[in-house]
């Protein structure tokens, strides 16, 4: 096999909007991006627009970011933001690295200082289409396996021989570097798309907007204004579960107890989500999640569901 060039497909045109990459770099045939088009996501005003990796390298940097309470996790996000703007997570196992999710930009600067200080990378999870970006250049960088939930295969616009298309019919796959074990187990809870993903290693729970981390997810009611001791105030919740994030359509409560009945069944003390500041830890996080769907299923007029009674 030769070499992956960087420069090889750097002019092949990327969504502005997502960060997809396509596999053209015609501007006449590509008109459109069917990942924007859909009523998940969106296309900013004025117009869908189109640019490349040579001009995203030209502006951008990634930047790597160590989880000050978990020396297993990195955080890595591009600067000036770009698309969506979510982070890729670095999971640092014994057998080797898996990276969560993916960022458009890949260049020398992060393939050396991934090799070079973090010990390579062996394999790529990512959760939904949204994050699809330049999966197929990070794969062909790195020589590695990039796994997919089959069940969104409709949205995948380039195509490698390194994707790995994620069972159907299982809800969990343990991912192996070179026949071992990680220890990373990934978690398919479907909802936000069909097979929306979420990756449990050493009681973390990497979940995207799989679970959409709110802004009360990360305030501090341990104490008031003047330092006093204070609780939780009631009915405030940690995620909200959607079927669109950012045109703001909620998943339905049969959904929402759906995905309830296969996590229930996982032990985790902490969830990271796509953004830098979705960090929520603490031996209160699964109960968390359960009472956030609650309040979703009781907010949507199921105020006498049996599933509002559920207890962790």
């Amino acid at each position: 096999m030769s070499p992956y060039n960087l420069n090889e497909t750097e002019s092949l045109l990327v969504c502005v909007a997502c960060g997809t990459q396509f596999p053209t770099s015609d501007r006449n045939t590509l008109k459109t991006c069917l990942i924007c088009d859909d009523p998940r996501q969106y296309i900013p005003p004025p117009q869908q627009s189109f640019t490349t990796l040579a001009d995203i390298r030209s502006k951008h940097k990634n930047t790597f970011t160590p989880f000050p309470n978990n020396p297993s996790l990195i955080s890595i996000s591009t600067t000036p933001k770009l698309a969506i703007g979510q982070r890729a997570i670095l999971v640092k196992t014994p057998a080797g690295n898996i990276l969560w999710d993916c960022l458009t930009l890949v260049d020398e600067d992060t393939v050396s200082e991934i090799k070079e200080n973090h010990g390579g990378l062996h394999g790529i999870v990512i959760s939904h289409p949204h994050y699809y970006s330049t999966h197929v250049e990070w794969a062909d960088a790195f020589n590695c396996p990039v796994y997919l939930a089959v069940e969104d295969k409709q949205w995948v616009v380039r195509t490698s021989e390194k994707q790995v298309f994620l069972d159907g019919g299982k809800t969990e796959t343990p991912i192996e570097i070179g026949g071992v074990d990680t220890g990373i187990k990934v978690i398919k809870l479907g909802g936000h798309f069909p097979g929306s993903l979420t990756l449990l290693y050493s009681s973390n729970l990497l979940i995207a907007d799989t679970l959409m981390t709110t802004p009360s997810a990360i305030s501090n009611f341990s104490v008031n204004a003047l330092s006093e001791p204070r609780t939780r105030p009631k009915g405030v919740n940690t995620y909200a579960f959607m079927w669109s994030i950012p045109n703001y359509i909620p998943l339905s409560a049969n959904e929402i107890i759906r995905m309830w009945g296969i996590l229930k069944e996982y032990d985790f003390a902490a969830t990271y989500g796509a953004f830098e500041w979705q960090n929520v830890e603490g031996d209160d996080v699964k109960g968390r999640v359960l009472q956030s769907m609650q309040i979703q299923t009781r907010y949507m007029g199921y105020g006498e569901h049996p599933f509002l009674h559920t207890l962790f």
